[in-house]
Formats: structure tokens, sequence, C-alpha cells
């Protein structure tokens, strides 16, 4: 029961992290990516510099305790002279006094040795350190501003891509039905272009028929025009009207020759 309940919950917190992966905007992970990498840098830089500020207090105490080295090495030689000095004025009451100050001056000299000797062990042990802090925080730097040249590409491709996914969006809705009450636009197209086919059509048929008429009435006119004409020339040769013209219709069809009217 224990081992399900726990393999439930592991499951229920990848998907809550997968649906908050999907939410999020890439452009504020980046942002929240880039600040946490200068924090970073920030945090590294500031360690790196404890360790070259222990090298430096090192090497004060280092070159305080030299210098205490030295001025307790001459103190020590100057008891040593005045000593012998008393020694051969035959004052064996300042002879004791310089060489309890001697010694004294050499149980100092030995203790700054031995600090000078650590001091310098120590001394080479964080110089390694701070070389090292420094090699690090330069590698640190460079990778940060890396990641900072990148920044801008990163975000040119994000628009990018949010601009082709809208462009996705936008012709997905031009192929494919938004809803049950809403066409298409290939719908749409054909009905637009179903209507401007038939209106020319309609537009044809009425120009055909216009113009049909207005040719009869043409040809009407001009038949009109030569019957009179006919008749004017009857009238000038003295012919009499015909009243069937259907046979001279039919001569003229089957090629036998007219009777010419006689010349005036």
């Amino acid at each position: 029961m224990f081992k399900a309940l726990k393999r439930w919950w592991k499951y229920l917190g990848a998907a809550l992290s997968g649906k908050l992966e999907e939410a999020a905007d890439p452009k504020i992970q980046l942002e929240q990516a880039i600040r946490e990498a200068q924090d970073q840098h920030r945090r590294l830089t500031e360690q790196a510099a404890n360790v070259i500020a222990q090298q430096k207090q090192t090497q004060m105490r280092l070159d305080r305790a030299t210098a205490d080295l030295e001025k307790i090495n001459g103190s020590a030689r100057q008891a040593l002279l005045l000593s012998d000095e008393a020694a051969k004025a035959n004052d064996a009451a300042k002879m004791q006094q310089f060489n309890q100050a001697a010694e004294g001056f050499a149980n100092r000299l030995v203790a700054l040795e031995n600090e000078v000797a650590g001091l310098r062990s120590m001394l080479l042990e964080q110089a390694r350190n701070a070389d090292n802090a420094k090699a690090a925080v330069q590698q640190n730097s460079m990778a940060l501003q890396q990641k900072l040249s990148e920044r801008q590409k990163l975000l040119s491709q994000l628009d990018q891509a949010k601009m082709q996914e809208q462009m996705n969006k936008a012709m997905s809705q031009l192929s494919a039905s938004v809803g049950d009450d809403v066409p298409t636009f290939a719908e749409v197209q054909a009905k637009i272009e179903t209507r401007l086919a038939k209106a020319q059509g309609m537009a044809d048929l009425t120009s055909t028929s216009v113009e049909s008429g207005m040719l009869e009435v043409q040809q009407a006119q001009m038949n009109a025009e030569a019957q009179s004409r006919l008749s004017e020339l009857r009238t000038q040769l003295g012919l009499a009207t015909p009243s069937v013209a259907a046979p001279a219709e039919s001569a003229t069809e089957t090629g036998t020759p007219a009777t010419e009217p006689p010349t005036p």
C-alpha cells in the first residue's frame, strides 16, 4: 500500500511538473536561467575574493613576522656584543644581564623562525588556491558572457517560433472548419464562385436575347426597304406587282434562269 501511494505521488508530481512546463513562458524561463547564472557567478566571485583575501592576509603576516625576525635577530646580536664588552670590563652583573637578554631574544627568534616557516608554507597553499579561484572565475565569466550573447539569439528564435505558430494556426483555420455553424474559407469561396458564374451566365443569356431581337428588327427593316425599292423599279418599268413570289424563288433555287424584264 505504501509503495503504491509513493508511486502515485511521484506520478502526480511528474504530471504537475509537465503541466507547469507546458504553461511556462520560455522567455521568462530564459530570463530566470540568466539571472541564476549571474547569481552563481557573483557567489563564485565572492568565494574567490575570500580565498585571495586570505592569501593577502597571510602575506601581510609573513611580511610582519619576517620584519620582526630581522629585528629580534639584530637585538640578539647586540645583546651578545654588550655581554662580551661587559666581560672584558670585568663587569659580571652587566655580562649576566646581557646574556639573559640575548637568551630571551634567541627564544623569540626561534619562535619567529617557526612562525615564518609555517606562514610561508600556508602562503604557498593559499597562492595555489587563489590561482585556482581566479581561473574558475575567469572560466565562469566566459561562460556567462556566452550565455548573455546567446540570449538575444534565443529570444529572436522564440519570436520566430511564435510567429510561425500563429501562421500555422491561421492557415489551419482557412482550410479547416471552425465550428458547426461556421463555414470554412473553401466553402465560402466555392459559394461565391458559384453565384458569380451563375450571374455571368444570366448576363450572357440576357445579352444574347437583346442582340437577337435587335438583329431581327434590323433584318425586317432591310427587307422592307428592299421591297420598297423593288416596287419603285417595277413602277418605273411598268410592270405589275406579282401576287406570289414563291415560283421565282423556286426557280432561282433550282438554277432555272428567270425571265429578264425588257430594257426600257
